[in-house]
């Protein structure tokens, strides 16, 4: 006799609704994010345009994993900034070909333990390096200063 298994599926829904030309507004988790074009495109550049929002969703995941691994080793961080850069394919689609992640450190920081956790990140936790590392070559450095 077989038992039962109940599956749970983790899904995230948002919704983008059309407001006019190339603007659209955004709810995720309760918060609106407008989006639009820039002029040369029909849009009034309102918002953001959609690819970027990647990078962001990208530096968001792998710093915020990564600032919690340095908290539980009770490391004094004063300062830690996440900045992606993402190199465009010429040809449609225009999908991000290369991407280079760049932390930022201040504080007295041993690099050892600050790669850990970044290689922690990028190698188990991070669910939109892991995605996003499919489709394009993903890179990082890591940079620390006092």
């Amino acid at each position: 006799m077989q038992g039962l298994i109940k599956v749970t599926m983790n899904i995230h829904s948002i919704e983008c609704k059309w407001q006019s030309e190339m603007a659209f507004a955004a709810q995720v988790n309760g918060h609106s994010i407008m989006l639009d074009a820039e002029e040369e495109f029909g849009g009034h550049n309102k918002g953001p345009r959609p690819k970027p929002l990647v990078l962001v969703a990208l530096a968001g995941c792998t710093a915020m994993d990564v600032i919690a691994i340095l908290s539980k080793m009770k490391l004094n961080v004063k300062s830690f900034t996440v900045k992606v850069d993402g190199e465009l394919a010429e040809e449609h689609p225009k999908t991000y070909q290369k991407i280079h992640i760049t932390y930022q450190f201040e504080g007295d920081l041993p690099y050892e333990k600050v790669e850990h956790a970044v290689k922690l990140s990028q190698e188990k936790y991070c669910g939109v390096s892991a995605m996003l590392r499919k489709a394009a070559e993903l890179t990082y450095s890591i940079e620390i200063s006092n």
